[in-house]
C-alpha cells in the first residue's frame, strides 16, 4: 500500500486498497460467497469485525437445509423442486416474494455441488428421518433435507485454529457427537445404541488425552472445512476489521472503510460489497423496540451481532422487512448464566408445558419457532407465557436425558452429568422446582392448583387413551423423532406420580431473523422495491427467505450459504458501468492475522 492514496477519478474517494469483492462478516453467508467469487476469477477480501472467525455459524448446530442436496441424490433421494417450492410458500404464507423461494430451491444444491467440487475439505453427508418440520404438508418431507459435514480435527487448521470462534459451551476434552449420534444418545436408557454411544464417548475421551485429538463437529467443523477451503485459494481473512462506512458514487456502493486494528483502511469494491454481519441479537435497545416482549438477552447468537450491516444497509438506502422475528428456541438458564436449547425434553412422553394460568397452551413438541410464537402470543394476551413451565416426574428424570443430565448412576469421571437426584444447584437457584403434590408445584410456580391438577389430569387421560386430542403431539413424524419409540405413542405417556418436577422455561432464539430487503440474487432493495447496486446481503443481515417459520433444520444457515453464493455469481456476471479491468490491482495483503 502506498504513502499517499490516490483518488478515484469517478468517485473523488482517495482508496487505499481495491478488490472485486469485500465481505463483511466471517459466517457461513461469507466464507461461501468468498468461495464463489474466488472461482469466478474475482479477487476478494473478507473482514471480521472480531478476533475470531466463524460468526454465528460457528456456534450453531451446523445443519444446512438444503433439499435435493447431492448427499441426498447420491442416497438415490429426490423430491420435486415445484412441490418444494409449494411446501415454502405454504409455510412462509404469502410473505416472501416467489422468485426467491424458487431462487433457494434451485440453487442450494447447486451451492453444495460446487463447494464438493471446488475443495476436498468440503464434504457433506446427510442424515435422513429426520423430517422437516411440517412433513405432513405437500412437498415436506418424513425423510427431511437436513445436511451436515463430518467431524474434523482443529490441528489441520494449524495457526488458524487460535482463529476460531470457540462454541458457547466447551464439552470436556475429547467428547463429541456425530450428527447422528445425538439421537440415540438420547435414547441411552431405551436402546443399547444409547449406550453404545456413551462407550464411544468414553472411547474419544481417552484418544483425546493419549493422542492429543481435538475433534470438532456442527457448526464448528462446517466454519473450519470453509476455512481450510478459502486458504487453498489464498482468499485473505482480515479480522479486527469492522466494516464502519459505505462509499457510493451515483447511488452505487463502490467501497467502503473498514477500521483495520482502529485505522481506517478504504477499500474500492469494483463489482460490490456483501454484507454477512449477522442480525442485531445484542442490541438490547433496538430489539426492545422492535421486539417490546424480549426484555432479557437470551440470545444464543454471535455476541457481537450488534446490526451493523443493518445500519450500514438501511443508511444506504435500504428498506427492511420482518424486524420483529427472530429465530425463536424456548431455552433453559442455568445457574451458571449457560443458556441450553429445550428440544428432545418437549418431546418426552411424560411431560406437559404450562403456562401462568396452569394450562397447555401448544403442542410442546411443536417446531421451535412455532413454540415461540405461542409464547409470545400468550405473553401478549395477558397470561404469563415468558416463563413457561415444563411439568413432569422423577420417574422420567430416570429414564430420559434432561437438561444434559444422563438417567444412569452416578459414575465417576463420566464426562457428563450423571445420578438419580436432581442437582442441588437447579434446585437452589429456582430454574428447577420439586414438589410431592400438585398443590405445593403449584404454589412453587405460582399458578391456579386447581388449573394445574385439572391439566395434569386431562393429560393423563389424554396419554392413557393414547392420542393427543387437544394438541396432536405425536402426530408428526417429527415431533416422533427425539420421542420414547419404546412406547405406541412416543410422545405420550402419563406422569407416574410424586415427586414432580417444573423445570422454567424462557424465550430464547437463535439470533434476530428481520433484516434487509433483498431480491432474489441478494441485491439489497430499497423501499420502493429498487436494488441498490453494488450491495448485497445475506444471512441474518438479510430479511429471511423463511418468512416466520422453519422448514427444516439448518433453515438460517442454508439460505445464509445459498444466496451467499447467488450474491458472488451475481456481482461476477454484472460489472459496474465503467469497470477498470485491468488485472493489476491492487491486492490486500495480511491473510488472517
Amino acid at each position: 500500500m502506498s504513502d499517499e492514496a490516490t483518488p478515484d477519478p469517478r468517485s473523488g474517494i482517495a482508496f487505499d486498497e481495491e478488490v472485486d469483492v469485500l465481505i463483511a462478516g466471517s459466517g457461513g453467508g461469507g466464507l461461501t460467497a468468498a468461495l464463489a467469487a474466488e472461482a469466478e476469477g474475482l479477487s476478494v477480501l473478507i473482514v471480521e469485525k472480531g478476533s475470531h472467525y466463524g460468526g454465528s455459524t460457528a456456534l450453531s448446530g451446523g445443519g444446512i437445509w438444503v433439499p435435493n442436496a447431492p448427499a441426498q441424490r447420491r442416497a438415490g433421494f429426490a423430491l420435486d423442486p415445484e412441490a418444494v417450492v409449494g411446501y415454502l410458500k405454504a409455510i412462509t404464507e404469502g410473505l416472501v416474494d416467489e422468485a426467491r423461494l424458487r431462487a433457494y430451491v434451485t440453487e442450494a444444491p447447486r451451492m453444495l455441488e460446487f463447494l464438493e467440487n471446488r475443495s476436498s475439505r468440503m464434504e457433506f453427508v446427510w442424515k435422513p428421518g429426520y423430517a422437516d418440520y411440517y412433513p405432513e404438508l405437500p412437498g415436506g418431507s418424513d425423510q427431511g433435507s437436513t445436511i451436515n459435514v463430518p467431524p474434523i480435527d482443529l490441528r489441520e487448521l494449524g495457526e488458524d485454529e487460535a482463529g476460531l470462534l470457540p462454541p458457547l459451551a466447551l464439552a470436556p476434552k475429547g467428547i463429541w457427537l456425530g450428527p447422528k449420534d445425538l439421537r440415540l444418545f438420547y435414547q441411552i436408557r431405551q436402546h443399547w445404541r444409547g449406550k453404545a454411544v456413551l462407550l464411544k464417548l468414553l472411547w474419544r475421551m481417552v484418544r483425546a488425552h493419549v493422542f492429543g485429538d481435538r475433534i470438532v463437529t456442527i457448526g464448528q467443523s462446517l466454519v473450519a472445512r470453509l476455512r481450510l477451503a478459502l486458504r487453498e485459494r489464498g482468499v485473505p481473512l482480515w479480522l479486527d476489521s469492522p466494516i464502519t462506512a459505505l462509499h457510493t458514487e451515483g447511488g452505487r456502493v463502490v467501497g467502503a472503510t473498514v477500521a483495520r486494528d482502529g485505522t481506517p483502511v478504504r477499500i474500492r469494491a469494483r463489482r460490490g460489497v456483501i454484507l454477512a454481519t449477522g442480525g442485531f441479537d445484542h442490541d438490547m435497545a433496538w430489539r426492545t423496540s422492535e421486539q417490546p416482549l424480549v426484555e432479557q438477552d437470551w440470545s444464543f447468537g454471535n455476541k457481537l451481532s450488534l446490526g451493523d450491516g443493518i445500519r450500514l444497509g438501511t443508511a444506504a438506502g435500504a428498506g427492511t422487512e420482518l424486524m420483529d422475528e427472530a429465530w425463536w428456541f424456548p431455552a433453559i438458564r442455568w445457574p451458571d448464566g449457560r443458556l441450553q436449547f429445550m428440544l428432545n425434553e418437549r418431546m418426552m412422553p411424560a411431560q406437559f408445558m404450562v403456562n401462568g394460568a396452569g394450562e397447555r397452551f401448544i403442542n410442546e413438541a411443536a417446531p421451535y419457532m412455532d413454540f415461540g410464537h405461542a409464547m409470545l402470543d400468550g405473553q401478549k394476551s395477558g397470561v404469563t407465557h415468558i416463563p413457561c413451565w415444563l411439568i413432569t416426574d422423577h420417574r422420567s428424570w430416570k429414564r430420559y436425558v434432561i437438561g444434559g443430565h444422563l438417567p444412569l448412576p452416578k459414575i465417576p469421571l463420566a464426562p457428563v452429568p450423571t445420578g438419580f437426584t436432581v442437582p442441588a444447584a437447579w434446585l437452589e437457584s429456582g430454574v428447577v422446582k420439586a414438589a410431592g403434590s400438585w398443590d405445593e408445584l403449584a404454589a412453587q410456580i405460582d399458578v391456579p392448583a386447581d388449573a394445574l391438577q385439572a391439566t395434569a389430569q386431562r393429560f393423563d387421560d389424554l396419554a392413557r387413551a393414547g392420542h393427543d386430542d387437544d394438541f396432536a403431539r405425536g402426530d408428526s413424524v417429527y415431533d416422533n423423532y427425539y420421542g420414547d419409540p419404546t412406547l405406541p405413542n412416543p410422545n405420550l405417556t402419563p406422569l407416574s406420580g410424586p415427586p414432580y418436577y417444573a423445570f422454567r422455561v424462557i424465550l430464547g432464539d437463535l439470533g434476530t431473523s428481520g433484516g434487509i430487503a433483498t431480491d432474489e440474487h441478494a441485491r439489497t432493495l430499497r423501499a420502493d422495491g429498487t436494488p441498490i447496486d453494488g450491495l448485497y446481503a445475506v444471512g441474518n443481515t438479510a430479511a429471511p427467505v423463511m418468512g416466520r417459520s422453519y422448514a427444516g433444520a439448518g433453515a438460517t444457515i442454508g439460505p445464509a450459504m445459498t444466496f451467499g453464493y447467488i450474491a458472488a455469481r451475481h456481482l461476477a456476471a454484472h460489472p459496474a458501468p465503467h469497470e477498470d479491468t485491468d488485472p493489476a490491482a491492487v491486492d490486500p495483503s495480511g491473510g488472517t492475522r
